[in-house]
């Protein structure tokens, strides 16, 4: 009987299919233990993203489920969580403070890929993760704007040599922009501006983050080669428009990434739709399901679709983003599903921190 209530048990937690590992929880390694004792139940699970806004409804739904088994006395379960850290290259040493490195790249401009990278950013923050944004476009840093931090801020150093972040709504964040004026020019050839990279991400003090965001300038030049080379990362992500030229430059994008060994955790599909702010009629200006079709034929996730929106626009030159000004209106909820859709994705790589599961009966 007591073997048959354990399997019953499982059953039952395998009902459960999680929305953004698109798994059950014994497939994700997110069951920490099951005990038994006497018909009661206790059940530990365990996610490597941000779960809180999962947890209860995950554990009343287990615990009605599970107390529903005959034998079953009582139930109870639990959910924790915490970022574990990944890197492609295991030859690279880490970056202090700094579990996980995730690019944001295009193979254009224009696709919107900082104001993406901006909203990715405070929305896993605002899930409960640690979070740090890198404005690696160093010919036309952006970010600084788009987070409201003043003209003419300076991070403080320490030592003479390290940065300290600039903090802006929760997230620790650093720019070129933070170290020049508004109108100078950035006419560094290649090498500079791969070493300027190299030392905003390695003389930053970051503090504990779980993610460090990086948006990446367009292309596949100096700066992306330099990231692969010689900086830890976890995955990247590559942002692109319905548009047939994008999606060709977003292909090279990804074999990009693949050719220098880091792994893509999925295309984002920016300006999707048009919703009319009159009538709200839904048109697909640019075309529809590219990311789709590019994520099925390099066998990597479509992560989000995001819709082309004056409100965003709007919200990025105020220094406001949408997911800071009005976290639960639709734009919001699209880019805070399609970040969790992003670190879900990279909880799934390999990593050294896999709870191992424990079955108990007394």
């Amino acid at each position: 009987m007591s073997d048959q209530l354990r399997a019953q048990v499982e059953e039952a937690i395998k009902g459960y299919q999680d929305p953004y590992l698109n798994c059950d929880l014994f497939a994700a390694n997110g069951v920490k233990s099951i005990d038994i004792n006497d018909g009661e139940v206790k059940v530990e699970l365990f996610l490597e993203y941000p779960s809180d806004h999962l947890k209860t409804g995950i554990c009343q739904m287990l615990q009605f489920s599970i107390e529903n088994i005959e034998g079953v006395t009582s139930a109870e379960v639990n959910l924790s969580w915490a970022v574990s850290s990944h890197k492609a290259h295991e030859n690279l040493p880490n970056i202090a403070n700094v579990k996980n490195i995730i690019a944001v790249a295009s193979g254009k401009g224009g696709v919107g890929k900082s104001t993406t990278s901006v909203n990715l950013a405070l929305s896993l923050a605002a899930d409960g993760a640690r979070v740090g944004l890198l404005d690696a476009d160093i010919y036309g840093p952006s970010v600084g704007m788009m987070l409201g931090v003043s003209e003419g801020t300076r991070p403080d150093t320490e030592q003479e040599k390290f940065f300290k972040p600039v903090m802006a709504h929760g997230i620790q964040s650093m720019s070129m922009a933070y170290l020049i004026t508004e109108n100078t020019p950035m006419v560094w050839r290649g090498p500079m501006v791969s070493g300027a990279l190299q030392q905003l991400i390695t003389q930053t003090l970051w503090d504990d983050l779980d993610y460090l965001i990086i948006d990446m300038p367009p292309g596949t030049g100096d700066i992306q080669l330099t990231l692969s080379q010689k900086i830890p990362v976890s995955g990247s992500v590559v942002v692109t428009t319905p548009q047939d030229v994008a999606l060709l430059d977003a292909k090279k994008g990804i074999e990009m990434f693949r050719k220098v060994n880091i792994p893509v955790l999925g295309v984002i599909e920016n300006m999707s739709i048009h919703i009319c702010s009159n009538c709200a009629h839904v048109e697909h200006i640019f075309g529809e399901g590219g990311a789709d079709k590019i994520a099925k034929e390099f066998n990597t996730r479509a992560l989000g679709s995001l819709p082309l929106s004056k409100y965003v626009c709007e919200q990025s030159d105020a220094g406001l983003p949408v997911v800071v000004d009005d976290p639960e209106c639709d734009v919001s909820l699209m880019y805070r599903n399609t970040a969790r859709n992003l670190a879900a994705a990279l909880s799934l790589q390999k990593s050294d921190a896999v709870p191992d599961i424990q079955i108990s009966e007394d």
